[in-house]
């Protein structure tokens, strides 16, 4: 809940105004998993707030760690699905990604994918449902290294611009003086370029951008990414170089290398060419290698070509370094599948 929601609440259960700060700080500043140990709520007003409402964590049903540091934690959830308001039960996965100073927690917005993105492992499982605030806020409030987190990025399981009113409600806890009083530029949302709930985001919420690029050519994105045919690459960047990230908001780029397919001088040309007048970064990703589909990922010298010429054109360029593969957490592996199950 926000400020203004619990503010509500208490006005109808006719407790003070103050409560519903002191409530706020409880649930996000010292982020206790019960009404009962809101102690400075007196206990009549904790038994009334008890009737009808609880602390909604979701706790992870499993956890496993990489050789390199990397940790991946299950939840259980259940989501509505259709306009029934029928539940599903799924599993969606947060990975947890230490690195120096930083701790960057990767967290997923929706049960599955409907953007069905070829390379991709949570799009080939279909969608099952978006995540509400309390089942996406859960993955930062109820794992162990939550109060160590230093960054959250939305790029975990499912389209973040599709579950928009959602996101924009978790984003107002993160960053909001009530909730985690965080600065914007330690979130960054992923997305394919949703361009309605892109445009609102820009004008919104502060926090950095991510695109799924992948290819610079429309008809060749087409064949990995199916949303091309609704939300053109080409339409993206140009909405994008609307809005200033010369500031503290920055906007990245992902491309997933694909060998022989999106990775030769053309590709590059091409990307500096769509991305040239703004201010942005491109993520080279190395692909990780998922059954039945028929590209292997770019060597390691394609790859600092590819990089190399991106730089040469004016364009920042990094090589992503891969984390977690070997329990099925890096990019484009989560599946939601319990251990047993794999």
């Amino acid at each position: 809940m926000s400020l203004q929601e619990l503010q509500t609440m208490v006005q109808e259960l006719s407790l003070p105004r103050f409560t519903a700060s002191q409530i706020a700080d409880w649930l996000y500043k010292k982020r206790v998993d019960s009404i009962e140990k809101m102690t400075n709520l007196s206990k009549a007003a904790r038994e009334k707030l008890s009737e009808d409402w609880e602390v909604g964590w979701t706790m992870p049903a499993e956890s496993f760690r990489s050789k390199d540091g990397t940790v991946k934690y299950l939840f259980e959830v259940e989501c509505p699905i259709g306009s029934d308001g029928t539940l599903e039960s799924s599993v969606i996965e947060a990975v947890v990604i230490p690195d120096e100073d930083r701790k960057t927690l990767c967290i997923s917005s929706q049960a599955g994918c409907k953007m069905g993105c070829r390379f991709c492992m949570t799009g080939r499982g279909g969608w099952h449902g978006n995540l509400d605030r309390a089942q996406i806020l859960s993955q930062i409030l109820s794992i162990p290294e939550g109060p160590e987190l230093t960054n959250v990025v939305f790029m975990g399981m499912g389209e973040p611009l599709d579950n928009y009113e959602t996101l924009s409600a978790v984003l107002n806890v993160m960053t909001s003086e009530w909730g985690f009083a965080w600065s914007p530029k330690r979130i960054t949302v992923s997305s394919i370029g949703v361009l309605p709930m892109l445009k609102r985001l820009l004008d919104e919420h502060k926090c950095h951008i991510a695109i799924s690029l992948h290819n610079p050519f429309p008809d060749e994105r087409l064949q990995m990414m199916p949303v091309q045919a609704a939300f053109p690459v080409q339409d993206v960047v140009a909405l994008l170089k609307r809005y200033d990230f010369s500031g503290q908001r920055r906007v990245s780029f992902e491309y997933t290398m694909f060998a022989g397919f999106n990775d030769d001088r053309r590709h590059a040309d091409a990307l500096c060419r769509i991305l040239k007048g703004l201010e942005c970064r491109v993520n080279m990703i190395r692909f990780h290698k998922i059954p039945d589909f028929p590209y292997e990922t770019s060597g390691a010298e394609v790859m600092d070509a590819f990089r190399n010429r991106l730089n040469a054109g004016g364009i920042t360029a990094t090589i992503r370094a891969s984390r977690g593969e070997d329990i099925m957490a890096a990019c484009g592996l989560l599946a939601g599948k319990h251990k047993a199950k794999a």
